[in-house]
């Protein structure tokens, strides 16, 4: 009787898993920036090589690593557009920084659409006047693959990357000022990472 029931719990298991879809690896994934997902980003590695961040449109690619053969600069990542401490403290801190003009390229990332951060930069930066260019990632996929990403669903509904700021030279990190509570500003400010230049 045992032997029989452990035939057709068997059978049960093997019947569900073979009924569960297979996942393959996607190209993102593929191509994150760690093997093992530890802490976050590291000093010395490059830029993730990924076409899916986006700039005014959705069909207006963005590749940062490419954008990064033509000169050094900052990632600014932050929770969300719009939202309080980005708004009134991170990136200010660039736009308004006497150094910025001097730390090379300027991205803001954040885990939004293109249209969003559209309106986000013309609202932050009317006149262009700073040449920080704001860049949507809408389904978090560069944000991943630095593994900079959390759980901000009792914020914003969805995972969201932590606040951070990335100083890259020869398209790989030189430094990584990531907030060790995720959303904080401290560490990230534009004070802190742009006093050595």
């Amino acid at each position: 009787m045992a032997s029989r029931l452990f035939r057709q719990t068997a059978f049960a298991a093997r019947s569900a898993s073979a009924a569960l879809p297979r996942v393959a690896a996607t190209p993102a994934a593929a191509r994150c920036f760690h093997a093992s997902r530890p802490a976050f980003v590291k000093v010395g590695q490059e830029v993730p090589d990924l076409e899916v961040l986006v700039e005014d449109s959705p069909g207006n690619k963005v590749n940062l690593a490419a954008e990064f053969k033509n000169g050094d600069g900052i990632i600014v990542g932050v929770p969300g557009a719009f939202s309080g401490g980005c708004s009134q403290t991170h990136v200010p801190s660039y736009i308004t920084h006497p150094k910025l003009k001097e730390a090379g390229q300027v991205f803001v990332v954040s885990v939004n659409d293109a249209f969003v951060m559209k309106a986000w930069a013309d609202a932050m930066d009317p006149i262009k006047d700073s040449k920080i260019r704001f860049l949507g990632d809408p389904a978090g996929e560069f944000t991943k693959a630095l593994d900079l990403d959390f759980d901000a669903s009792a914020f914003f509904g969805n995972h969201r990357s932590k606040r951070y700021a990335l100083v890259i030279e020869d398209g790989k990190v030189k430094s990584a000022h990531v907030e060790p509570d995720s959303t904080g500003t401290d560490v990230s400010l534009a004070g802190k990472v742009l006093k050595d230049l």
